[in-house]
This record gives C-alpha cells, sequence and structure tokens, in this order.
C-alpha cells in the first residue's frame, strides 16, 4: 500500500523590489500533488498546477518569471486588487456628505485601487493552521488617506489549498473610519495550460439572469439588464469564442468580455457560498468552478492582452488567451445608490470568500 502523500508549504527567497523590498514565494502543495505558488508582492498567484483528464500537470494560471516582470509591466495577472477592485467613475465618491478624490490611473476613472492599490504593496505572510489542508496568512495595513481612501484599513486575505484540489481564498478587514472596499483576485486563467493560446473553446457557465452594462469608458450605466437574447446568458453553458467576437454594443465597446453578472443569489443578503461560474476545457478536460459569498462576478476575456507580454512558459500572451472571473462588489457601487453597498463602517467587519475547485471531466 503507498503511503498518501502530505500536504506541504514551502517559504523561498523570490527577489527584491526596485524600492529595496525583500519578496518571498510561498510554494504550496496538497496530497494530490496540485500546487499553488503565492508571491508577498500582491499577494500574486504565480501558478496554479493542476491535472487534466490523463492525470498530466500543467500550471493554468497566466503569469510571469520574475518580480521584475510583476513590478514593471503587471496586467493585475494573480493579484489581490484593492483597496476597491474594478472602476469608480470619475476619481470620486462621495461617502456621509464628504466627497473624496481618487487617483484616476484608467481615463478618468480609478480601476483596481489607484496607481499604487493592493497589488503593489508587499505583504506581510505567514503559515497558519487549518483543518482544510495548507494554508497561507497575508497581512496590510492600509494607512488612512491612501491612495484618496479614508481610514485605516486593516486588511487579511487567507489562501487556503485543500485536499479535495480547491483553492479558497477569505478576505477580512476593519476601519476606524467611514471607507468603501471590494477586494478581489485577478488571477487569469487558461484550463488548457498557460500559454496554450485562445480560449474560445472553454465552455462558460455563470449562473447570473441579470448583468450591468456599461459606458465608452467602462462604468456600469446602473442598469441592471437581463442577460436573455445577448452573448451574455450564459445560464446554459457554451464556449466562449462566438460572444467574445459578436457585434452586441456591449461587447464592442468593452472589446470584448468585460462585464459584471448580478449572480442569481436568493436571498441578496446572505454571505453563503454559491457556485457562481463554471468552466470547462474540452481538449484536456479540466474543470474549474467558482464558489463565492458575493453578489457579482466580473468575467474578463483578456481583451488588453496585446502580444507585448512574454509569459512564464515563454509565450507571447495574445488577446483573449486568459480568462478572468473576478468575485465582486458591483464596479461604481460607491457612486450607484440602486447596487449592493461597499460601504464599511467602524465595528463592522469585512468579511467575504470565494474558492476556486478543479476537477476533470
Amino acid at each position: 500500500m503507498t503511503a498518501r502523500a502530505q500536504s506541504t508549504i514551502v517559504r523561498q527567497p523570490y527577489g527584491t523590489t526596485t524600492a529595496g523590498v525583500a519578496v518571498d514565494m510561498f510554494t504550496m502543495t496538497n496530497a494530490n500533488g496540485m500546487e499553488v505558488k503565492i508571491i508577498t508582492y500582491g499577494g500574486i498567484i504565480t501558478a496554479i498546477r493542476v491535472p487534466d483528464r490523463y492525470g498530466n500537470m500543467a500550471n493554468v494560471a497566466l503569469g510571469f518569471n520574475s518580480l521584475h516582470d510583476y513590478e514593471a509591466k503587471n496586467p493585475y495577472f494573480g493579484c489581490i486588487v484593492g483597496r476597491f477592485a474594478n472602476r469608480i467613475a470619475n476619481a470620486t465618491f462621495t461617502l456621509d456628505g464628504k466627497t473624496y478624490t481618487l487617483a484616476p490611473n484608467e481615463g478618468p476613472n480609478t480601476l483596481h485601487g489607484g496607481n499604487v492599490g493592493f497589488d503593489k504593496r508587499v505583504w506581510e505572510a505567514s503559515e497558519t493552521p487549518s483543518d482544510a489542508g495548507v494554508a497561507l496568512r497575508l497581512h496590510y495595513l492600509s494607512p488612512d488617506g491612501e491612495e484618496g481612501y479614508p481610514g485605516n484599513l486593516d486588511v487579511t486575505v487567507v489562501y487556503t489549498l485543500t485536499d479535495s484540489n480547491a483553492l479558497r481564498i477569505d478576505y477580512a478587514a476593519a476601519t476606524d473610519a467611514p471607507t468603501v472596499l471590494n477586494l478581489t483576485n485577478h488571477s487569469y486563467f487558461n484550463l488548457a495550460g498557460e500559454g496554450m493560446g485562445a480560449i474560445f473553446d472553454h465552455i462558460l457557465m455563470i449562473d447570473a439572469d441579470r448583468y450591468t452594462p456599461v459606458d465608452a469608458t467602462l462604468i456600469p450605466t446602473g442598469e441592471l439588464a437581463p442577460v436573455a437574447g445577448t452573448p451574455f446568458d450564459f445560464r446554459v453553458p457554451k464556449a466562449i469564442g462566438p460572444g467574445q467576437r459578436s457585434n452586441h454594443p456591449q461587447v464592442v465597446v468593452a472589446r470584448g468580455y468585460d462585464q459584471n453578472f448580478v449572480l442569481n443569489r436568493p436571498d441578496p443578503h446572505d454571505d453563503l457560498l454559491m457556485l457562481a461560474a463554471r468552466v470547462y476545457e474540452p481538449g484536456f478536460g479540466r474543470v474549474m468552478e467558482v464558489w463565492t459569498t458575493e453578489p457579482g462576478i466580473q468575467f474578463y476575456a483578456g481583451n488588453f492582452l496585446d502580444a507585448t507580454l512574454v509569459g512564464a512558459s515563454g509565450h507571447i500572451y495574445r488577446q483573449s488567451d486568459g480568462f478572468c472571473l473576478e468575485t465582486q462588489r458591483f464596479p461604481d457601487a460607491p457612486n450607484q445608490p440602486g447596487f449592493p453597498s461597499a460601504v464599511l463602517r467602524p465595528g463592522e467587519r469585512y468579511a467575504t470568500a470565494t474558492v476556486f475547485k478543479f476537477a476533470t471531466d
């Protein structure tokens, strides 16, 4: 009888930032041989190695081989995004009668937390006990006024790799002043393997009857539009390719899929994990399910990958070579009273969870 492998977590130096801060890499391996690599710079997931239907392992997360590349030109590969994931219109919001001005880093808008968001910070890291598998705890204290956001924000993110081939991400935060918060992970996936080309043949399901259309600057209009009869209807699984290349006005304005989906949560105020999306890659048989406590999920099909980046395996990344499924509060929620609130107040605890479950079919 062969002894079952043990789950492990190994820490090693990864490099030093241009500011002289040391960065470490943690390699988590479960009893099945699934492997996840995470660096303390940006809390970035640099690799996720999972088996295909034949048992062959491959990395399914896009990324780079060096800290220099992550610092110099990262389009948010694998990172923790904050303080506010996605976009805030005109880089401003008003809370309790006071208007806050943020950094406009995408046209007139703020994207993914500003010029130096959580994706560019070096996080404190430590192994943490878990009954579910091996776990890595990351911690960052964001000072009042950082990137224009109010309040001293204490943030913890825990990555847990389970022996059932799931990667769970738990986000927690507390503030000493009213603020807005929207945390997510921005991994790009290709279930055929990193560097294996376009994701057009991937079969996607998203459990959403509605989505939030956007204007020319990719800010939601405030409408919750039905997906029925549009390329955004993924309630029945279908290939990504046809819709990604369609002439639907919303696809044209975003250069492909880059929209927030309103998940069919029975109670929009509960905090239970629900199956939000499922992706199947028919060539190698890998399956990824996304479970979350969040009300929305951003489906982004790598529209702005433009053949200027060389990935970990030496392949050039072109448009649609990876996809993102970013669990979240809705984009521009601080300026949209009809959207679920993204406000966090002193005495409250921000706590959300997302699970990426991997299998084969």
